[in-house]
């Protein structure tokens, strides 16, 4: 059983609420989960967010959505994630997500998981061994058992906040996969984290989603492209 956490929150620094920001009608979160149900390889998909008061609209939508939320420490990211993993003992791997990546690209994600089972790695990641593909495409794998030796052992804050870097930044310790891409698309920014992002994001629905609603990266590239030669953006 390969599992999916999704990892969400009301109180962004940058752009408090954006995972409930209208995307062409639908939170921000609800266009991700959609585009998420379309992966292969992902047989149970989880909301992981906090137990504070702000996130109550968060959880409202996600159990409006069907998707199962799991609530845990606001900063103990790897917390949440570890008890996610202790409820299902039978999940083979996990794919940890974050809610502001509303372009996630699930043939991406079905890749990388094929690449962590064929590798029998321990964590793998699109971003190594550098990354290639665009800020907000970011996906990782990780074997249960390996983090949830992270939940016990991790005593840095950024380990525990960044749920991963105990994994990646143990090599020695932990078979590492990676699955780059060419050419580079490094330069490119579909994350969302000011508004200009989300303004981007909103446009790209706004071309694609209309005529193909399960329109892909090389169709944002496409898209991309015509703006750059001076067509509809």
């Amino acid at each position: 059983m390969i599992l999916a956490v999704l990892q969400a929150r009301m109180s962004s620094s940058r752009l408090p609420g954006k995972v409930l920001a209208p995307v062409l009608g639908q939170p921000m979160i609800a266009r991700q989960v959609e585009r998420l149900r379309r992966a292969r390889r992902i047989d149970e998909l989880v909301v992981a967010t906090s137990v504070e008061p702000g996130d109550d609209p968060l959880a409202a939508a996600c159990a409006d959505l069907g998707v199962t939320v799991f609530r845990g420490d606001l900063h103990d990211v790897l917390s949440r994630f570890c008890a996610v993993l202790e409820a299902r003992p039978e999940a083979a791997a996990m794919v940890r997500l974050t809610a502001d990546c509303p372009l996630t690209d699930w043939t991406l994600i079905d890749a990388l998981v094929e690449r962590h089972l064929a590798e029998d790695a321990d964590y793998t990641s699109n971003n190594l061994p550098e990354r290639t593909w665009p800020h907000g495409l970011d996906a990782e794998v990780a074997r249960p058992a390996a983090l949830l030796r992270a939940g016990r052992e991790a005593a840095d804050p950024y380990e525990r906040e960044h749920v991963t870097p105990f994994l990646y930044r143990r090599p020695g310790e932990h078979r590492l996969a990676g699955l780059p891409r060419a050419p580079s698309l490094t330069h490119l920014r579909w994350t969302v984290d000011y508004p200009e992002d989300l303004a981007f994001v909103r446009r790209v629905y706004a071309q694609l989603y209309p005529a193909k609603p399960d329109f892909g990266t090389d169709d944002i590239l496409a898209l991309a492209e015509n703006s750059s030669r001076g067509g509809e953006p």
